[in-house]
């Protein structure tokens, strides 16, 4: 019998994710300050983060397997949050033109009774093409991206905004790295496929 599976995560594209190995899990909200620390690297803020929801839902439940993830974007030394509106994000992706961007998905696969700690990281690096301000416009009508760091959705039409996509597992770029997890998960019993 497989332990139970959760989710450390209210992600909607998460979960759409990790649905595509099982649909046998949990979600529950980790409830972890996500503010960044002074001096912190990207990497490390997406692996620290990660590390703590896991550990957060684990706590209470120390017999489950407990996914906990995050991503942090970057471009140009500065960190891409969720833009949360129009306005955000039409000028974040007006920086992005003509740019690139890397983002660091990191995930933790824990279980506390027997002390299972597996970790990732994944860089994913995207090159935007050009965008003319109409585009932009269009786009983010359209999409309404404000729940995506970078504001664009390489698995919906932002894939269009894109020059280059340079990345180990597409999955990742959309939150939750699938190649990685796959195989974390068969490490801690479940039969994958």
């Amino acid at each position: 019998m497989q332990p139970p599976l959760v989710l450390a995560s209210t992600s909607p594209y998460r979960r759409a994710l990790l649905e595509r190995l099982t649909p046998g899990f949990r979600v529950a909200r980790p409830g972890v300050d996500e503010a960044p620390r002074a001096c912190e690297a990207p990497e490390a803020r997406a692996m620290r983060l990660a590390a703590e929801k896991a550990n957060a839902v684990a706590e209470a439940e120390p017999g489950a397997v407990v996914i906990g993830s995050d991503q942090v974007a970057v471009a140009e030394g500065h960190i891409l949050d969720k833009p949360g509106d129009e306005a955000n994000a039409r000028r974040q992706l007006a920086r992005l033109s003509s740019a690139s961007a890397s983002f660091h998905t990191a995930c933790v696969v824990m279980r506390r009774r027997d002390g299972l700690h597996l970790s990732h990281l994944d860089t994913t690096r995207v090159v935007f093409r050009a965008l003319t301000a109409a585009e932009i416009e269009r786009y983010v009508a359209r999409e309404r991206p404000f729940d995506c760091a970078g504001s664009f959705k390489a698995e919906a039409l932002g894939i269009s905004l894109l020059q280059e996509i340079d990345s180990r597992d597409p999955t990742a770029l959309i939150g939750l790295p699938l190649i990685w997890l796959a195989g974390a998960l068969r490490t801690a019993g479940y039969l994958l496929p």
